[in-house]
């Protein structure tokens, strides 16, 4: 049996509502009472109910992390877990608890349903949302805070934590022309998703500013798996590009699979980059040359965020870019150029 708070209110000396103070933090309550109860409840190994405490205080601690996406292509890209690894810690940090919703797309009003309607939460971080995703409205029709991990086009009005991605793939590609490249194709993310996009137009306006025409045949959509970049990667290679910008790490590994099935070698044939900078980027063969984006401190900064958005209700909008870091390995074909 549960100990209750008239246990230890008796064995401290002192009123059940003194103990609730104690117990929800109230200030008005002197040191030496506050120690000797925590000590009784301790000794008691008291733990309090969760959910009754947060309809008491209006508040449960526990944040909601969202990922409206293929559960299979979540456990087999590296990128979620170093995300939901940076989550938790700044969870931890702050005294939050985080509760996980994994759903497949067709089942996502379910989810929605039981995000709004369950009552456990304060807020809500999503990752990997689509433009279109109806969970954003159902939110924001709620009151329910929440926090983008990407950005969407709604920006001015949803908080979210990103990278620049247009200017970071911008950046990628144009490296990929100055040593020399000129059939530079991409195999793009989801372009509703804002990464997708984002990373797709910083691929066209690197080829713009190099004056290199845009070729639509080059370009490939891809669904941010490994299995997706092998697929794009084989519908590029008839075509002959001598290099490759996947639009995450996990494409491009699966690119560089079709690449050696083929017969082919990389860089010395085709260059290919990728983008994350997920521990697996430095082992490939050869080590992948990619977009360093700090995957951890997104989930960190996301938890933050809302965090603080819930702390100070009717705040603007909170939008944070992190920064992101261009890392030179050997599949770009760079040694060979020198």
């Amino acid at each position: 049996m549960s100990t209750t708070l008239v246990e230890i209110a008796k064995q401290a000396g002192v009123s059940r509502s003194t103990v609730s103070r104690v117990i929800n933090n109230h200030p008005n309550v002197d040191q030496a009472t506050r120690a000797r109860v925590r000590l009784v409840a301790e000794s008691l190994n008291y733990q309090p109910n969760i959910a009754a405490r947060g309809l008491a205080v209006g508040r449960t601690r526990i944040l909601g992390l969202a990922i409206p996406m293929v559960v299979s292509a979540l456990f087999s890209d590296p990128y979620f877990p170093i995300l939901i690894q940076g989550i938790t810690s700044m969870c931890n940090v702050m005294d939050h608890s985080v509760m996980l919703w994994l759903t497949e797309p067709e089942y996502e009003r379910r989810m929605v349903r039981q995000i709004l309607g369950g009552g456990m939460i304060d807020g809500v971080i999503i990752a990997s949302a689509l433009m279109n995703d109806p969970i954003l409205d159902a939110l924001d029709k709620r009151g329910l805070p929440f926090v983008l991990i990407g950005r969407h086009i709604a920006g001015d009005s949803v908080s979210y934590v990103d990278v620049d991605n247009k200017n970071a793939s911008q950046e990628m590609v144009a490296y990929l022309l100055r040593l020399g490249n000129r059939r530079v194709a991409t195999i793009t993310g989801p372009r509703n998703m804002g990464a997708g996009l984002d990373r797709f137009e910083g691929y066209t306006a690197a080829l713009h500013d190099r004056r290199i025409p845009f070729d639509p045949d080059l370009v490939v959509e891809g669904d941010f798996t490994e299995e997706g970049g092998y697929r794009a990667m084989q519908r590029l290679l008839p075509l002959g590009p001598d290099a490759v910008f996947a639009a995450s790490d996990i494409m491009a590994v699966g690119a560089m699979h079709a690449i050696h099935e083929a017969g082919l070698r990389v860089p010395e044939d085709m260059a290919v980059t990728g983008f994350d900078d997920i521990p697996l980027a430095a082992r490939t063969n050869p080590p992948l040359t990619t977009v360093r984006q700090p995957i951890q401190r997104l989930g960190a900064t996301a938890a933050e965020t809302l965090i603080d958005l819930i702390d100070h209700p009717g705040t603007q909008p909170h939008r944070v870019l992190l920064t992101t870091e261009l890392i030179i390995r050997a599949s770009c074909g760079a040694a060979l150029r020198r």
